[in-house]
């Protein structure tokens, strides 16, 4: 995806795509490259990829949620920003959280929000389990990008988010871990509203969004330490 066809395709998708949006993402590319270098942030490298599947493909959110509506996000296992550095790029009325256990990934993240003089964004260096313990509640919006199973990350995201706010992963093909996910969700006191599924231009790979509804509080037992959540889904898939 050309520089071109990545602002078109944005725009397609209900936002505003200003000159100064692009020039951050340029920038945001550079910087990835050069630390891409050092650290293993991603393997997708090539820019008409990164485009796409990169920074395109964080911007889908909004076709599940409309983000002008809300004030703030949490990206769980942000990784090397996506898609919440982009998110922030382009939604200035969102204050983004950043939450990734990586120390030198942070060190990353901060360097991009510095150079691109995003000051609606902050990076938490934690595990995302933990931090939920003392956060509960707190944010209108969860998500996450190509992180864990579904049942794994809805236990860690689902407490953080404040009652009638949404958990809104992006994922690829889910259909099994739907099924699996199913108790889950309903345990946490959300219910799924929503499965969304369409396909990146150009290269039409299969993409989902299920779109998941905070109904009420979510006791605070959850999230439980990372071991025990998985083990509960390894016995499952048994």
């Amino acid at each position: 995806m050309n520089k071109e066809e990545m602002k078109k395709n944005i725009e397609k998708l209900g936002i505003k795509v200003t000159k100064e949006m692009l020039l951050n993402l340029e920038e945001y590319y550079k910087i990835l490259v050069e630390w891409n270098k050092k650290f293993n942030l991603t393997r997708i490298i090539e820019e008409k990829e990164v485009n796409l599947k990169h920074f395109y493909d964080s911007l889908t959110v909004q076709k599940a949620i409309n983000l002008y509506n809300y004030r703030n996000l949490i990206d769980v296992g942000t990784g090397a920003g996506f898609p919440g550095i982009v998110l922030a790029i382009f939604f200035k009325n969102l204050q983004i959280d950043l939450i990734e256990s990586n120390t030198k990934k942070c060190l990353f993240l901060k360097e991009v929000i510095k150079k691109l003089s995003l000051n609606n964004v902050k990076v938490i260096n934690d595990r995302a389990e933990k931090y939920a313990k003392t956060n509960r509640e707190k944010y209108d919006i969860a998500t996450c990008r190509a992180v864990s199973h579904l049942s794994i990350i809805s236990e860690i995201s689902i407490p953080m988010i404040k009652v009638e706010g949404y958990f809104v992963p992006l994922k690829s093909e889910i259909k099994e871990e739907l099924t699996q996910s199913e108790e889950k969700i309903l345990k946490m006191n959300a219910k799924l509203e929503k499965v969304l599924e369409y396909k990146l231009p150009i290269e039409e790979s299969k993409r989902t969004i299920p779109i998941i509804k905070k109904i009420s509080k979510t006791n605070t037992k959850y999230p439980r330490e990372y071991n025990k959540i998985t083990k509960d889904l390894k016995n499952q898939q048994k």
